[in-house]
């Protein structure tokens, strides 16, 4: 088994994923099932998993939290994924001693196949270019 020190998962069809191979860490661009990516994930053995979802929270639209995969279940918010992230990261938390966390982006609107509004597009841009700022070694 590889030892990555870190996977980013994206949840959402967004720029994010863009930043695979431009990284130090391995992406995966899960979009809408993240579940599948599971035995990916567990055969890197990575020691953090960020899971970056669009998550409404009650923030202003653009908003970015940072949430601790084990208190998911005891936070008051509705992802586009919501059951499904769940499930994933108790799944994750039983076969892997990694720290995860929620990277929570406040939608516009949690409209199943509405587009991304400007005010997310910004922060997905800040995220891509924060993301590929990072050292790469």
């Amino acid at each position: 088994m590889l030892n990555t020190p870190m996977v980013v998962i994206t949840a959402m069809k967004s720029r994010i994923g863009r930043i695979s191979g431009r990284v130090a860490f391995k992406v995966f661009d899960a979009g809408p099932s993240p579940e599948n990516y599971l035995g990916k994930i567990i055969k890197e053995n990575p020691q953090t998993i960020l899971i970056a979802d669009a998550v409404d929270f009650g923030g202003k639209p653009g908003e970015v939290r940072l949430l601790e995969g084990g208190s998911i279940e005891t936070v008051n918010f509705f992802s586009t994924h919501n059951s499904s992230i769940s499930l994933a990261i108790n799944y994750l938390q039983s076969r892997l001693a990694a720290d995860i966390i929620v990277l929570a982006i406040q939608p516009q609107t949690l409209v199943f196949g509405d587009t991304l509004s400007g005010t997310i597009e910004k922060t997905l841009t800040q995220l891509e270019e924060w993301f590929l700022a990072l050292p790469k070694g």
